[in-house]
């Protein structure tokens, strides 16, 4: 093992993948793969109290854009063409796990060998799931205030222990 990797990856039983290239977590803080949806948060460009719940789902390609007060997102013309928010959540997904994974997890048809995710994705009009992804987002911060342990959390506890993996 070398020095240099955190110590989060030195004492982890699953690998850590690391990120295709680095992201600004200022634009979007949050985006994952989860659910049946590429998910996410996404900061407003002019208040910074709120920001826009994005998501994209899986087969469908369902875009759903709502502030974190539940509003829906303005640029989300008619549902089916992506306003700036999920467009920055998809860049920010492609940042963080490469084209080929996104492309996948969305069932999008990449075989023209393109590089453009977009050309793949055949939108429609999602039902609105920011509560459930808000949610998520604020379940993920809350770890920022565990104190750094090798004790095992009580919630992650569905996870195999390191001797229990063959």
């Amino acid at each position: 093992m070398t020095t240099d990797r955190a110590a989060y990856e030195r004492r982890s039983s699953a690998p850590v993948i690391a990120p295709v290239e680095p992201r600004k977590l200022a634009k979007v803080p949050f985006v994952e793969l989860a659910d049946g949806r590429l998910q996410g948060v996404v900061s407003s460009g002019s208040d910074v109290e709120r920001v826009y719940v994005s998501s994209i789902t899986a087969g469908d390609h369902g875009l759903s854009c709502n502030t974190n007060n539940n509003r829906p997102c303005g640029g989300l013309a008619g549902g089916s063409r992506a306003c700036n928010h999920i467009r920055a959540l998809a860049d920010a997904a492609v940042a963080q796990y490469g084209l080929d994974r996104v492309a996948r997890y969305l069932k999008a048809d990449l075989s023209d060998g393109g590089d453009d995710l977009w050309a793949g994705l055949h939108t429609t009009t999602a039902p609105n799931r920011a509560a459930e992804v808000f949610a998520s987002f604020l379940r993920h911060l809350a770890y920022l205030e565990v104190e750094p342990t090798t004790d095992p959390l009580p919630e992650l506890q569905w996870f195999p222990a390191a001797a229990a993996v063959r």
